[in-house]
């Protein structure tokens, strides 16, 4: 049967066909296969080449404070004339950008930030418990540890200040030890000397994402799921409050039920639809190196300069940074240099001797630093799973549970309501 434009249709109609190969598709996929559905994956490049493949792999419910919070959007102003920030939002005329802007300002007080964070640490110690799970029953190989992650910090005010909101966290089910500069010191010798003070997260973990992303595509193609890679998203068709056929330049796809899981790219394909999703590319970099030889043994978050440093058995990668840049697809230099900087304050050894790969990758960003995973009113067969800023990889086993929750007809693992994706518009 041929397709529009005559392209011959592709895949089956009794599949659930899910749209994006990173890390929330290919976790959607695995517990849709786990609930008994045929899947196929289409990918529009190859596994790993989004935002999933180059972050530092941690896992995080340390992390459940949001983007938005009380005075970041002034600092973030402030920096925008300084291109090495941590926060940087570039100068330009983006409408969309800037009203995106004006909705997450709104969210820069207490009240919102208590309302993310407690809704974040759910989720995400609720995902760290499913990924553990699916690390052993499925004997994914991808350097998972539980070995907790470590703030680190030469600023007595920024300490104090972060040390004000382990309360709340604490309330949420986060655990944190409170160390002085001389303690952490000790417990990390990788540091240099000089240090304020550090808070260790016990619960937090680490992988290596693209370890991950193989072993999630290996473990769906063992289960009888169809991945294709190289498969280019054209558009979606829909009538009827249905979505009726998925264009791509391999073939059109006819598939029972889609999902949606194109991380920053989500917005673009869902606006024909009718659908608005709040998302902006958040981009972010890192550079990997070969181990040194003095590497810190748990993940750390340098506070001052927001650098993040994760060492594995065979690897070392420092990532940061928050770039408000639209899909800028140069590799800045600029920020990568400031990484570097940031590290070499801390660290005895800021990077191996082999510098294996420099990156960049555009998270999907929203308002209240929530995911957006649901169904639309609008399309009966069709979920969202996007939404997931710069906590995919911590958020990706809830994600995929909810996901198959959803087309099982099953009772959802947590409260849907907080990562509807129609939220904002309601």
């Amino acid at each position: 049967m041929l397709g529009s434009r005559g392209r011959a249709d592709a895949g089956s109609s009794d599949e659930i066909l899910v749209v994006g190969g990173g890390v929330i598709g290919l976790c959607s996929a695995l517990y849709l296969l786990e609930a008994g559905h045929a899947v196929r994956v289409i990918e529009q490049r190859h596994i790993g080449a989004g935002a999933s493949h180059g972050n530092c792999g941690t896992l995080t419910p340390s992390h459940a404070p949001p983007l938005a919070a009380p005075g970041v959007l002034l600092k973030g102003l402030r920096w925008m004339l300084k291109p090495d920030a941590p926060l940087y939002i570039k100068p330009r005329l983006d409408p969309a950008l800037w009203a995106w802007l004006l909705h997450f300002a709104a969210r820069c007080n207490p009240r919102d930030w208590r309302d993310s964070t407690a809704k974040r640490a759910l989720l995400l110690t609720t995902s760290r418990t499913l990924l553990r799970d699916a690390v052993e029953r499925h004997g994914l190989a991808c350097s998972h540890s539980d070995s907790g992650l470590a703030y680190a910090f030469r600023s007595a005010r920024l300490f104090d200040e972060v040390v004000a909101d382990l309360p709340a966290l604490a309330e949420f089910g986060v655990r944190a030890d409170i160390l002085s500069g001389a303690q952490m010191e000790r417990d990390e010798p990788a540091l240099k000397p000089g240090l304020t003070g550090g808070i260790v997260f016990p619960d937090d973990g680490h992988l290596r994402p693209d370890r991950y992303l193989q072993a999630l595509a290996a473990r769906v193609r063992e289960l009888g799921g169809q991945l294709q890679e190289g498969v280019a998203l054209e558009r979606i068709e829909s009538a009827q409050g249905r979505v009726q056929a998925v264009h791509t330049r391999a073939g059109v796809y006819r598939p029972r039920e889609t999902v949606l899981s194109l991380g920053a790219w989500s917005a673009r394909f869902a606006k024909p639809l009718g659908i608005k999703l709040p998302i902006q590319p958040g981009k972010g970099y890192s550079i990997t190196y070969s181990r040194p030889q003095l590497a810190p043994k748990r993940p750390l978050v340098l506070k001052e300069p927001s650098v993040c440093v994760t060492a594995w058995a065979d690897g070392f990668r420092l990532g940061s940074t928050m770039e408000f840049s639209g899909f800028d697809d140069s590799l800045n230099r600029v920020r990568l240099q400031a990484i570097e900087r940031g590290a070499a304050e801390f660290l005895h050894e800021p990077g191996g001797d082999a510098r294996i790969e420099e990156w960049y990758g555009w998270r999907p960003m929203t308002y209240d630093d929530l995911p957006l995973i649901g169904r639309v009113p609008s399309l009966d067969n069709l979920v969202i799973a996007a939404g997931h800023g710069m906590m995919g990889i911590s958020l990706s086993a809830v994600s995929g549970h909810l996901v198959a929750d959803l087309l099982s007809g099953r009772e959802p693992i947590v409260d849907l309501s907080m990562v509807d994706p129609l939220r904002f518009s309601r």
